[in-house]
């Protein structure tokens, strides 16, 4: 993983962030213009629904691109690739699929079965 590939990733995440909040402006706008009589406007409810749904996605895409700022910090202090619990190497394969992790397999696998 380079410079390179970690910028048009997170470019790419800030860019699903962006539309989202842009979504959700829109969904608040709309909120705005409706009836806020959710008891007799069955609209009401979905539109609540739909605006919990995209913050959750916000959020998501938010965390992840914070992530990939951590990652690329990582890359240029030398740290990248490096899995924060056991200090050994971070596949270049999970790399590829996931550049902000932080564990090996073995770590995340570990993890997973603690819980």
């Amino acid at each position: 993983m380079d410079r390179e590939t970690l910028r048009v990733e997170r470019a790419r995440v800030a860019d699903r962030a962006r539309s989202l909040r842009h979504e959700l402006d829109s969904l608040a706008e709309q909120q705005a213009l409706t009836s806020h009589d959710d008891e007799h406007d069955p609209e009401g409810v979905t539109i609540a629904v739909q605006r919990a749904q995209l913050q959750g996605l916000l959020a998501a895409a938010e965390r992840e691109r914070d992530d990939l700022d951590r990652a690329a910090d990582r890359l240029a202090a030398g740290g990248y690739g490096v899995c924060a619990r056991c200090g050994g190497p971070i596949a270049d394969e999970r790399l590829t699929a996931l550049p902000a992790t932080t564990t090996c397999i073995a770590c995340a696998s570990a993890s997973r079965r603690r819980r």
